[in-house]
């Protein structure tokens, strides 16, 4: 299946049952999805007209997101949504490794993409969608194992790689984890992940197929996505960590409640449980769901349901307790596998790498090809552990990790303890360079709100839980850590700036 084709399921759904439902509301903008099918079908045919091999989006979303993205697929084209947050050159550097690209850009962003491509803007490549004349004959439904969309990695811990998903990967994602035509009359999806992650792309196909209505926040602002669940009626949201911690806070000062919200899924980088335990205590009746997942992997791979987290919450058994930590349960499409530095799959308990595998697992790159073993699973990156009853548990990058003295030592281990302690709002763990030791421990800690840490206090508390070579050799202080979009901490800037500085404790 193509993802065109999910659009004429959604269609022919809403033409069933009620022709007039709105699809998308961006800004102004409302969209049935029978508009938004012939808004497509026009797309489609601007997209055909240029010639182009490849679509790429330089702008903030909302409505464009799904109109460029059925656009292309039913052009028979690949779509790249671009980071529109890059430098002019980095911005340049993606272009140019895209094949003959059209590139639709916001009107903030034209002077950024420059000259030297085929260009329309947004509001352009919109205009002349509704005067395009549909060719529903000639609409083209692309093979299942042609790439659909090309995105690239946040290259936090290297250069970005181009990562290919197909339209059968989507599909398979899209149809493996949702119910068809399964939402109600009056649900609402709140989007503001920013187009260019793979969660846009997975939230604009799942709640199309679902039947949900598409509420898009382009520029995050915490008080105005609270003003938005409150208006629009959201049943259901996804948000990265940053964004969870500035809507506890508008909640916090707000005293507000949000009685239709439903489901409340989180992700893209780990949350610190402190968080996750404020906002289970302030919204009570909201689902929580911790999704876990790779552009890789088409999006989401394993689930923490409401039910996992309270449960967790208020248990006194410490095993349960532990799983709110957790992403819980791979999805029932995906299988995983936890393997060691020797390619054995490991039991319970062992931590080492996670392997996926699964139709809607790409693990291929522009200009690598497929990294896939001769089984067909994908390496992550990610150490990881699996516990007894199957919940998994991620320990961060395998690039993170911390060669201190010749032990190696997982960042994520220190921070799950130190992120505990009240004076603590957030904290990295990064390896700073020694010459004694090769790399040294570094806790970048951001302090909670009308606190002033001790940095020796902090280390005995890392202490007085793990064993001493676990301890922090320094202890800095920021006002906050750098993160992209998606809340993913940019360890290598943190190194960069330690290595450079050789800041004391």
């Amino acid at each position: 299946m193509s993802i065109s084709l999910l659009l004429e399921m959604a269609l022919d759904a809403a033409q069933s049952g009620n022709p007039g439902r709105t699809a998308v509301v961006s800004g102004d903008l409302r969209l049935t999805v029978d508009e938004l099918s012939t808004l497509a079908d026009g797309g489609a045919g601007v997209i055909a007209a240029s010639g182009a091999g490849h679509v790429a989006y330089v702008g903030t979303g909302g409505a464009l997101l799904p109109l460029l993205l059925f656009s292309a697929a039913r052009a028979d084209v690949a779509f790249t949504p671009l980071n529109y947050r890059l430098s002019a050159d980095g911005l340049r550097a993606l272009i140019d490794r895209l094949p003959n690209p059209l590139v639709i850009v916001d009107d903030e962003y034209r002077a950024a993409v420059g000259d030297g491509y085929r260009v329309l803007g947004s509001e352009e490549f919109v205009a002349q969608a509704r005067d395009q004349e549909p060719d529903e004959d000639g609409r083209a439904f692309a093979d299942p194992d042609a790439v659909a969309v090309v995105l690239f990695t946040s290259g936090t811990t290297s250069q970005p790689k181009a990562v290919e998903l197909s339209h059968n990967n989507l599909t398979s994602y899209i149809t493996g984890t949702v119910e068809f035509d399964s939402a109600q009359p009056d649900d609402a999806a709140l989007i503001c992940v920013p187009p260019y992650h793979i969660a846009g792309v997975s939230a604009a196909l799942s709640n199309l197929y679902a039947g949900r209505k598409m509420v898009y926040l382009p520029h995050f602002d915490a008080r105005e996505w609270v003003r938005l669940v409150q208006t629009e009626g959201v049943t259901s949201a996804t948000v990265v960590p940053t964004m969870l911690d500035r809507i506890v806070t508008v909640l916090e000062g707000q005293n507000a409640g949000l009685p239709t919200l439903r489901t409340l899924a989180y992700g893209g980088s780990k949350v610190a449980l402190p968080l996750v335990r404020k906002a289970l205590g302030l919204l009570p009746a909201v689902g929580f769901v911790n999704a876990y997942g790779l552009t890789e992997t088409s999006s989401t791979i394993a689930v923490l349901t409401p039910d996992d987290h309270r449960i967790a919450l208020g248990s006194a058994d410490g095993a349960l307790a532990k799983r709110l930590g957790s992403v819980g349960r791979p999805v029932p499409s995906i299988e995983v596998q936890i393997r060691g530095e020797d390619g054995t799959v490991l039991g319970a308990g062992e931590t080492g790498e996670l392997f996926v595998r699964g139709e809607q697992v790409s693990g291929r790159y522009t200009g690598i090809g497929s990294v896939l073993d001769a089984d067909g699973w994908f390496p992550t990156k990610d150490v990881a552990t699996l516990d007894e009853d199957g919940y998994l548990y991620i320990g961060g990058r395998s690039d993170d990790t911390i060669i201190r003295g010749g032990e190696n030592i997982a960042p994520a281990e220190i921070e799950d303890v130190l992120v505990e302690h009240p004076h603590v709002r957030d904290c990295a763990v990064v390896g700073a360079e020694d010459p004694e030791w090769g790399q040294i421990i570094v806790a970048v800690v951001v302090p909670a709100a009308e606190t002033s840490p001790d940095p020796e206090d902090l280390r005995s508390f890392v202490r007085g839980q793990l064993r001493g070579s676990r301890t922090p050799d320094r202890v800095v202080f920021r006002d906050e850590l750098p993160t992209n979009a998606t809340g993913k901490v940019l360890r290598r800037e943190l190194v960069s700036e330690l290595n450079a500085s050789k800041e004391p404790a």
